[in-house]
């Protein structure tokens, strides 16, 4: 958004969150021009707009209300302005634009003019401090950091009220974080994670080439090597080749040969125990270690050349 601001002498329906308020459109240009230089001339000029009389509110409110004037909504918004430019101002330590944080009020405003309702016996400015609060409060969760970090409505009142608390950088004591659990009625643990969440900033997943070398950033030490194609690749060939391939290369063995790989190699543990010795497999047959050697070597061969298909 630019510094420029645009007072709502129209609630335009074309905005989606003037939409859902309601959108009331309403057009007057005889108190002030539609569009401002910039944010100090649009605060002079919404604090020229003079105030409503609790008459004079209570009137507009109900032709509002009873016969949907658009014209009377207007004047309500519009003496209202200054509310919301000084409920903004409050909220310039999260380094979000000025005009932003008004605009987004203003959006709440007029929320809280479409809902007023003037037999309840309450001043419009008390009603709607709490639809201006909201949006900007919404607006600021939205866009402080590019991650949420409030989510709850517990994560969203300790987000408001930690910040107002802090000073400095200096991290919370154990009995500042007892005192403001016991205060917000929150759980210490949430106090903490939230402190947590506040101190820590934003890190580029990717990182910054400074002077023809690329920072180190989370995408260094965060990529998944497992799910690297050429890795899942080869993971699926070798799997391939543990079943599959071994299978067929013990079938094409004759019941003897089969016999002797099978004791030798395929059982042994994972900590290297079991598997027949050579003399083991000697007795079993009735024949040499030698021998027994010579069908293990030419049984090997034979299971390669099974195995190369699926190399």
């Amino acid at each position: 958004m630019s510094n420029a601001m645009t007072l709502p002498s129209t609630l335009s329906p074309s905005s989606a969150k003037a939409a859902s308020a309601g959108a009331l459109t309403l057009s007057h240009a005889s108190l002030l021009p539609g569009q401002l230089g910039n944010i100090d001339a649009y605060i002079q000029a919404v604090n020229r707009i003079p105030m409503l009389t609790p008459q004079e509110e209570r009137q507009f409110a109900t032709e509002f209300r009873d016969a949907a004037n658009l014209e009377s909504a207007r004047r309500l918004v519009l003496s209202h302005l200054r509310l919301v430019v000084s409920i903004a101002r409050n909220y310039l330590g999260y380094g979000l634009p000025h005009a932003d944080l008004i605009q987004e009020g203003n959006i709440g405003l007029m929320k809280a003019v479409k809902r007023f309702d003037p037999e309840q016996n309450v001043r419009l400015v008390s009603y709607a401090m709490h639809w201006i609060k909201a949006e900007i409060h919404e607006y600021i969760l939205r866009n402080w950091r590019m991650v949420k970090v409030a989510t709850t409505k517990a994560q969203r009142k300790l987000f408001f009220n930690l910040r107002s608390h802090k000073q400095g950088l200096q991290s919370f004591t154990p009995e500042e974080i007892e005192g403001l659990a016991k205060e917000l009625n929150v759980k210490r643990e949430e106090v903490a994670e939230m402190e947590t969440r506040l101190s820590g900033g934003d890190i580029a997943l990717e990182g910054q080439v400074e002077d023809g070398e690329e920072s180190y950033a989370p995408i260094a030490y965060l990529a998944d090597s497992h799910s690297e194609p050429t890795a899942v690749l080869a993971a699926r060939q070798r799997d391939k080749l543990q079943s599959d391939g071994i299978a067929s290369a013990l079938e094409a063995l004759d019941a003897r040969s089969r016999r002797i790989i099978e004791a030798r190699w395929l059982q042994v543990e994972d900590d290297g125990s079991g598997g027949s010795t050579l003399h083991d497999l000697a007795d079993e047959f009735g024949v040499s270690a030698e021998r027994i050697r010579q069908i293990e070597a030419s049984a090997m061969k034979k299971m390669r050349g099974a195995l190369n298909e699926y190399a």
